[in-house]
């Protein structure tokens, strides 16, 4: 019951962070690094500690000369070993054989729940970068226009004309707020890419491989393969322990050590290969996607015209033209934010008043100006110095 309620903490943590940022300020690619992947990482470092699911996470047997616990313990804390060459037909357990043979230390284990907590910080780190970045701009200027929060024809007509007249004094200054996201979306991908690469560092070269390894494994002749899974996360290995004897000499007592945690790391490790690998491609595919966004108007005009319905051509292809990248950016994190009828409304509004006149506004021309937000007017005059 213990392991639930701190997996129950795990998902409150997300649901209630989730409730709490109404406003969206990135995308869905975005959210799968800071959200699942953190919330994925998080969860597996709970559950390799959790010792009442396996119990205890070692368990050696000797000749009994030695007390069992400082046999666990030595075993534990240092390391335990395996010989790489050999199988279960000559010896009793896969990589258990002559200590003669070439040994592969195993010492991971101690710092399995380390490294995943570790890992679920890094995800979360370009997400927390892009916040402070953001300092809740998109939340601000859209207050009362998100979903249906604006009831009243009044109020909501001047919350547009305020949000208006802020993106038309604020015209082109926006571009390094849309720097602060797309470096934000490079460390993503560069996140990703690197923890692959770490965790293989950290499995001593096993794990670039490792998918691959298992899914061959898979589609073998019973008879003839060698489980992956147990090469890299062996369930029985062995340990040295050396002690001072009766007579002053050294004596040495083999140990035969279960690694019962290991049921539990090669199906974790196992999940993040894939996972990584599939997070890798869909970051690399957003970053050709902002890419296309920076270095395209074509491509602004097509998400203008396609996502948000917005206009005719003719008025797409002005607005792009007379706006920038960041501006571009802002919008887009704003039509995410409204409903598709209130931003077109916005749109429409921004596009009369900068004289593009390429369709008929489907928000009212004859809006009196309304006084701008305060905290908008900050932002206003932060920018321009």
């Amino acid at each position: 019951m213990a392991v639930f309620g701190l997996v129950s903490s795990v998902a409150g943590f997300v649901k209630v962070r989730y409730l709490i940022d109404k406003a969206v300020i990135d995308n869905m690619v975005f959210r799968m690094h800071y959200r699942i992947t953190s919330a994925i990482l998080f969860l597996c470092c709970i559950l390799v500690t959790a010792n009442n699911l396996i119990g205890e996470p070692i368990a050696c047997i000797s000749d009994g000369a030695n007390p069992g616990h400082v046999i666990n313990t030595f075993c534990w804390i240092t390391y335990t070993f395996t010989m790489p060459n050999t199988t279960s037909k000559t010896a009793a357990h896969p990589g258990l054989g002559d200590d003669n043979d070439e040994k592969r230390i195993h010492s991971y284990y101690q710092w399995v729940p380390f490294m995943l907590f570790f890992q679920g910080l890094l995800f979360y780190i370009p997400h927390w970068i892009w916040k402070n970045w953001e300092e809740g701009k998109v939340r601000l200027i859209s207050e009362g226009m998100r979903g249906t929060m604006a009831s009243i024809a009044d109020d909501k007509n001047n919350r547009q004309n305020r949000l208006v007249q802020y993106l038309l004094d604020t015209l082109h200054m926006h571009n390094t707020y849309s720097f602060g996201y797309f470096f934000c979306e490079v460390l993503n991908f560069a996140n990703v890419v690197g923890n692959i690469f770490f965790l293989d560092t950290f499995l001593g070269g096993a794990f670039l491989t490792y998918g691959t390894d298992v899914v061959r494994f898979s589609n073998m002749n019973q008879e003839q393969r060698t489980d992956p899974m147990i090469e890299v996360f062996p369930r029985i290995t062995k340990c040295t322990f050396h002690k001072f004897g009766a007579s002053g000499t050294i004596q040495k007592h083999d140990a035969l050590c279960v690694l019962a945690l290991n049921i539990l790391n090669e199906k974790i490790f196992i999940f993040l290969w894939f996972w990584f690998i599939i997070l890798s491609v869909v970051s690399g595919l957003a970053l050709v996607y902002s890419a296309a966004v920076c270095l395209l108007p074509s491509t602004r005009e097509t998400i203008l015209k396609r996502r948000f319905r917005f206009g005719t051509p003719n008025g797409v292809e002005a607005l792009v033209r007379k706006t920038q990248v960041g501006d571009f950016l802002l919008l887009h994190l704003l039509g995410q934010n409204m409903s598709l009828r209130v931003f077109g409304e916005v749109l429409d509004e921004l596009s009369r008043r900068l004289n593009l006149g390429s369709h008929a506004p489907s928000a009212p021309s004859t809006l009196e100006m309304a006084p701008i937000y305060p905290d908008i007017d900050k932002y206003s005059k932060e920018t321009e110095t």
